[in-house]
């Protein structure tokens, strides 16, 4: 099946609107927590959890660590809380069971059960880390949509590929309609983004206890991948910016996923609480929410994949809204304003991110035209016809034989990805990237602004043929043949030195060995992650397209610094095209 379907004191304040001073003495503490007999073993004050080493690795690992209680019954839709005390000491030898998935909507969309009870979180830590000299933690936060995915990601080869030079933490959080179900009966009686405020408790509890695992809570880096980016984005925004490095001190957003942001009591979420409702047999109007906490998790598990199945193409029916307190503005606004947490910020987005998100019968104008008025159904004709003029195509049909490529990014136009790439041509290019730009790509641009005053910095993975997740392989492993074993060292170490440095700079590439900091405007620098060379092989798409990839023998890497605002024929002038209506959209 298609990828595409497949401190809790402090966290108390958290959500009150303040966060608590870090304690005194933080080094000395952990010394005090390292040093025992079992130094896999820990205990958490509230429970005890006994990892193990991993013979291949050499790394300590616990997998399976509760953060939060179970979220069900009474406890659903409202704020994470604090387990009960459990002084049994527990094995933490295997991953906690998966939240309740639902994939986006695409056709035989199958329903995928999971756990309610899911709220764990996983530490990868070298061993014999001197207690006097913490390491760096890297959070990750997996991606799907807010709808599926989980915490099960190996981390063993990015930080052997750093010289075990920093701790991992990767966490689950609730999704689809168990965390992000909304209306103004939801808010009054819980909390509407449940699976952020989960995110940011797991956050809390990384201040608190990572010290115990060798990890330094000063200097923590939350990262991830589309829908897990796009929470690093939110945790950039969370509370209009006011909380500092209280949480984290960096971000790594990796194609931010930009979703349209609704008030949390407003028409399309209170809508889709009420389709919601109907479909687990509580009623489509009125007081429900206490019928749907009384529900088993059979019930309401089959009503979020029906609501997900019938959403438009590729897209979830439930995601963050504005919710007033944790997310106070649309994203576009607040990164303009540069209202934002955290120190530093390192931004990429790959070369083909559309295509998996858009239909592939997309043939004539008229075609495209229906399905930008599915996409963004608050647009009027007036703005469906902007966005075709931000986007110049011919107006014929797709030749089915017309030649597909991969653009280099410098080529002027008519020949950029407006227009062509290895996977489509005519309107059905145009469709894919404007979806790509509208929602990943230009999103990260805006993200990379809101920083420039701190530390900015930005990557396009360009390795053929970049579609969106296909960089993951390459950061955490296990690589593709596409890409070869110098590509990931360099892309790892790009990571971890901005991890450990505060700065993705690498001595082993001369574009990237002194990275340009992020500018903005017209004169706005990235660097380029490509490589050149090798054997071509066929591959398809998660979507079914055919591509040329390129293997060992004969890769090389090519890696160089470009203009990020004249890349693709002008993508910067189309981001503020982008921008200016973004409040529309709105995001």
């Amino acid at each position: 099946m298609s990828p595409l379907l497949k401190t809790f004191a402090t966290c108390a304040i958290l959500f009150t609107g303040a966060i608590a001073a870090p304690a005194s003495n933080a080094r000395l503490q952990g010394r005090q927590d390292l040093v025992g007999t079992n130094p896999l073993k820990v205990d958490l004050n509230y429970a005890v959890y006994e990892g193990y080493k991993d013979g291949s690795s050499g790394l300590n690992i616990w997998k399976g660590i509760r953060y939060a209680a179970a979220p069900t019954g009474n406890l659903r839709w409202k704020a994470p809380q604090t387990p009960a005390k459990n002084t049994t000491t527990q094995s933490a030898s295997s991953f906690g069971p998966n939240c309740p998935q639902v994939y986006p909507a695409v056709p035989g969309v199958p329903n995928i059960p999971g756990t309610e009870d899911c709220l764990f979180l996983n530490v990868y830590a070298p061993a014999n880390i001197d207690p006097l000299n913490k390491l760096p933690v890297l959070v990750w936060i997996h991606g799907g949509g807010y709808g599926y995915g989980d915490a099960t990601q190996d981390m063993a080869e990015i930080i052997q590929s750093n010289n075990k030079g920093f701790v991992v933490v990767t966490i689950q959080y609730r999704l689809g309609a168990f965390g992000f179900l909304s209306s103004e009966e939801v808010k009054s009686k819980g909390v509407v983004n449940a699976g952020l405020l989960d995110q940011a408790f797991a956050l809390a509890w990384i201040q608190t206890h990572i010290g115990k695992f060798g990890g330094d809570r000063t200097k923590v880096t939350i990262s991830g991948e589309s829908a897990g980016a796009g929470s690093v984005m939110y945790h950039a925004l969370a509370k209009g910016g006011s909380l500092g490095t209280s949480l984290w001190k960096n971000g790594i957003a990796a194609s931010p996923y930009l979703v349209a942001q609704y008030p949390y009591n407003g028409a399309i979420p209170t809508s889709r609480f009420y389709q919601f409702s109907a479909a687990a047999g509580c009623g489509s109007s009125g007081a429900v929410l206490d019928c749907l906490k009384s529900k088993d998790s059979t019930t309401l598990q089959q009503a979020n994949w029906a609501l997900g199945a019938a959403s438009t193409y590729a897209t979830w029916a439930f995601v963050p809204v504005t919710d007033g307190d944790y997310i106070r503005q649309l994203p576009s606004v607040q990164l303009a304003a540069k209202q934002v947490n955290g120190a530093n910020m390192l931004v990429g987005n790959n070369a083909n991110e559309g295509a998996l998100f858009v239909p592939s019968n997309i043939s004539t104008l008229a075609d495209l035209k229906a399905w930008l008025k599915q996409e963004f159904p608050s647009f009027t004709d007036a703005q469906i016809q902007a966005v075709l003029d931000a986007n110049p195509a011919s107006d014929a049909n797709v030749d089915p034989v017309a030649p597909k490529f991969a653009t280099n990014g410098l080529t002027p136009a008519p020949v950029t990805v407006v227009n062509v790439s290895q996977v489509a041509t005519g309107q059905q290019q145009r469709g894919d990237n404007i979806y790509a730009e509208a929602t990943f790509v230009c999103p990260s641009y805006w993200l990379n602004n809101a920083y420039t005053s701190k530390g900015s910095y930005h990557y396009q993975y360009s390795v053929p043929f970049g579609g969106h997740t296909d960089d993951i392989p390459a950061y955490f492993g296990p690589s593709s043949p596409n890409q070869s074993p110098e590509f990931t060292l360099a892309f790892r170490q790009i990571f971890g030195n901005f991890v450990t440095k505060s700065n993705p700079s690498i001595s082993s590439e001369a574009a990237a060995k002194n990275w340009p900091q992020w500018t903005g405007g017209t004169n706005a620098e990235m660097i380029n992650l490509n490589e050149t060379g090798g054997t071509p092989y066929q591959v398809v798409t998660t979507f079914g397209a055919t591509v040329t990839q390129f293997k060992n023998p004969g890769l090389q890497n090519a890696i160089l610094v470009a203009n990020a605002y004249s890349w693709e024929g002008g993508r910067g002038k189309r981001c503020d095209f982008y921008k200016s209506i973004a409040q529309t959209i709105p995001v």
